[in-house]
């Protein structure tokens, strides 16, 4: 069996999160791996907390192979089409298109609308677009 090094297994992309933490006194910043449960670090600034999280990595997966382990890898990307099936509740329904009918627009976009809020999120404007196309076109 070909086992992976340490090394190998530090040069796979994993899916590193790092959040801004306010509570209890001086803010810092959380950071872990997805996909290595109970892979976690802090740091007062999000480059620290990056140095910290690559010991952290180091450490947890020195651990799994020491022991034999399995270590997940990274989770694969996938495309997103833009288009989902969801079921919902008979009167979820009526009332979202009742509100799709109120504000004028299908309920569609009324629901994509409601989705975008929910989670903040914001349609990047065509000069962020360009310029994001431009980036990677110098790539």
């Amino acid at each position: 069996m070909n086992q992976m090094s340490l090394d190998d297994y530090l040069n796979l992309p994993y899916h590193i999160v790092m959040v801004r933490d306010d509570t209890g006194g001086d803010p810092g910043w959380v950071i872990w791996v997805d996909e290595l449960p109970g892979c976690i670090s802090q740091g007062d600034s999000p480059e620290e907390a990056t140095e910290m999280i690559r010991d952290a990595m180091e450490g947890w997966l020195s651990v799994a192979l020491e022991y034999g382990d399995d270590i997940p890898l990274p989770r694969e990307e996938t495309e997103h089409s833009g288009k989902f099936m969801v079921r919902l509740p008979r009167s979820l329904h009526r009332e979202l298109a009742d509100g799709a009918r109120h504000e004028g627009v299908s309920l569609n976009q009324y629901v994509s609308t409601l989705l975008a809020g929910a989670v903040g999120w914001k349609q990047p404007k065509a000069a962020e677009k360009k310029r994001t196309r431009r980036e990677k076109a110098a790539v």
